[in-house]
């Protein structure tokens, strides 16, 4: 009898995860086009969407660590520091967005909407979330999660940057909205995420600043979309200064997520949503070879503090992804 290797938060509730094929047997995306049984299929086109600010600086550590992925947005908010031409730079086929500077939730919005990949991760451009974890989130997409956040309270996950304010008070707003919404989220203020292309429609977004990322929480949970978290470790800002301001926008998310509770369940999109061909599960699919050593993801059901792989009376979730094989 096969048993489940894995459980996953889905929902708000604890539950097994489907059973990780033999190394080298990931269950892939089948796209359209794919040939015959027996021959590996081609990985989802993903989008990076990186909001900048005056980031030239970060943007020389973060942009050589993109090549992988197909496509980056950068929304930029009229920089003065040379971002835009340091992006070309290094990036030519780059698609360049300038607008001015109104809010990161504005910047992502504008980003997602011109995103044209099959999946998308969005992330800042200030050095301090690493790419090389977007396997980590693209493998529980193609295992059929709509939305996957990063949490910096999973196991392997933490933050070289939070300080014992932001630390408090994302723990609260974290036990607040899990009981609003009846979730078992372990870290909401983190602004790691990857969801595929279909869903962003889904999520009705129309904030402005940083409490986007408390909205596209929210959002996906009245939308009904498939939702888990991965363990993701934060760095400090590698150059200048953040524009968070921990009172202003802490009020700004706690007004974002009471407004939306009482607004009920989200309504399906009218009329067909803008979608790239990723189906409603995953499938099994031929070996990928990607060249990357096992990851581990597991997400922790206490806010606030770093869960334990192990620790009896403890809730977690842990599993692993591995990568072999030959295209």
């Amino acid at each position: 009898m096969q048993t489940p290797d894995s459980f996953l938060w889905v929902d708000g509730t604890l539950k097994a995860a489907p059973r990780t094929p033999r190394v080298g047997r990931l269950h892939d995306v089948s796209l359209p086009d794919a040939s015959a049984a027996g021959s590996a299929r081609r990985w989802p086109t993903v989008t990076a969407v990186i909001p900048t600010l005056n980031e030239a600086d970060n943007l020389r550590w973060l942009m050589p660590r993109l090549t992988a992925v197909d496509e980056v947005v950068i929304v930029d908010g009229e920089s003065t520091d040379g971002t835009v031409e340091y992006v070309l730079s290094v990036r030519p086929d780059a698609k360049i967005i300038v607008e001015p500077p109104t809010g990161k939730g504005t910047a992502m919005r504008t980003g997602m909407a011109a995103a044209t990949g099959e999946m998308i991760v969005m992330l800042d451009a200030d050095g301090s979330m690493d790419p090389a974890e977007f396997d980590a989130f693209l493998a529980l997409l193609c295992r059929g999660f709509d939305f996957v956040k990063g949490t910096r309270y999973g196991c392997g996950g933490g933050s070289d940057d939070l300080t014992g304010l932001r630390r408090l008070g994302n723990s609260t707003l974290t036990a607040l909205a899990n009981r609003l919404y009846r979730q078992r989220w372990s870290d909401l203020c983190y602004g790691f995420v990857a969801m595929r292309r279909d869903a962003v429609e889904k999520l009705r977004l129309e904030s402005t600043g940083f409490e986007i990322e408390t909205e596209m929480c929210v959002n996906a949970v009245r939308a009904g979309l498939r939702i888990a978290e991965v363990a993701s470790h934060e760095t400090e800002r590698r150059h200048g200064e953040s524009n968070l301001n921990t009172w202003r926008d802490g009020w700004r998310v706690l007004k974002t997520m009471v407004r939306l509770r009482f607004r009920g369940a989200l309504e399906p999109v009218s009329g067909p949503v803008p979608a790239g061909p990723v189906p409603a599960g995953p499938v099994a699919a031929g070996p990928v070879s990607l060249g990357l050593a096992p990851v581990t993801f597991a997400s922790a059901g206490t806010a606030g503090q770093p869960g334990p792989c192990t620790e009896a009376g403890t809730q977690s979730t842990t599993g692993t992804f591995s990568r072999t094989g030959t295209e």
